[in-house]
């Protein structure tokens, strides 16, 4: 239970204090604890000299986690997108040191993680919730010319040797070329694919692959393409696609020469970023 520092009893105008001593110590705030122990590092790891910063949303999420939410659904209701997040329940701390070494020895890692920079709290009685949170964000995709050659460097360097695939082996193939075409159909998917929070090959008009890339002039034999969604790195996406049997296959698709790619950033999204990568051969 947390005890009050102080109690007044107004009278006609006057706080009267009761029980004070005559030199009172100042108790820091809840968040100031939080971070006097975020700086001081726990659990064997390092003191962060970011602190964390009071979030409304994240208060009223925590709220929601109060009446039985689940965090997720609870963020989404706040109107926060996380690239990460995490809930805490404490009962019955003494004072706010309390709560706040209950949170570094229970969740360090989430106290210590540099990403994580915002925190809402809701406290009821003998209860307090408190929610971590790294705010969405992709600052490495401001520039989409420089994750296309980073993606077809990647996926270059993923083919020039062999590898598995799930169980399917595959040779060393020749590099890819970067296509504009294929950049713009592999757009329009992206941005269909965010625009209506799915994760598919079909576009919301019933289109595949095949025939965006047609409605794109480009004149193919063969037509293959991996998506994905929530990646907020060139790296990461192809991480994934690399470790994903049938992603991986065509990316290591010895019929393939030609290569799109594309990504679309959108906040109010279900997933924050959507990619379609496209693969072909020319006629």
């Amino acid at each position: 239970m947390i005890r009050p520092l102080l109690s007044c009893l107004f009278t006609a105008g006057l706080c009267v204090m009761l029980g004070t001593p005559a030199t009172a110590v100042a108790r820091p705030s809840l968040i100031g604890a939080i971070n006097a122990e975020r700086a001081e590092g726990c659990g064997g790891r390092r003191g962060l000299k970011t602190p964390l910063r009071p979030n409304r949303k994240l208060d009223a999420a925590a709220r929601g986690i109060a009446r039985g939410e689940k965090l997720g659904r609870a963020l989404t209701a706040a109107g926060y997108r996380a690239l990460h997040s995490a809930s805490m329940q404490i009962s019955d701390p003494r004072d706010n040191e309390d709560i706040a070494r209950s949170l570094a020895r229970n969740s360090c890692e989430e106290l210590t993680n540099a990403a994580v920079l915002d925190i809402g709290v809701s406290r009821q009685g003998a209860q307090t919730w408190i929610v971590l949170a790294a705010p969405f964000g992709a600052p490495e995709l401001k520039s989409a010319r420089e994750v296309d050659e980073r993606v077809l460097t990647l996926a270059n360097q993923a083919r020039a040797r062999a590898r598995r695939c799930g169980s399917e082996p595959f040779d060393a193939a020749p590099p890819l070329r970067l296509v504009g075409a294929l950049n713009d159909a592999a757009l329009v998917q992206a941005r269909d694919m965010a625009r209506h929070s799915m994760l598919s090959h079909d576009g919301s008009d019933g289109s595949t692959p095949a025939d965006r890339v047609t409605r794109q002039n480009y004149k193919w034999r063969v037509v293959g393409e991996n998506v994905a969604s929530g990646p907020t790195t060139a790296d990461e996406v192809m991480e994934g696609w690399l470790a994903s049997p049938h992603h991986c296959e065509n990316l290591m698709d010895p019929r393939f020469t030609d290569m799109g790619i594309a990504f679309t950033v959108d906040d109010r999204s279900e997933s924050g970023v959507y990619w379609s990568q496209v693969f072909a051969t020319p006629r």
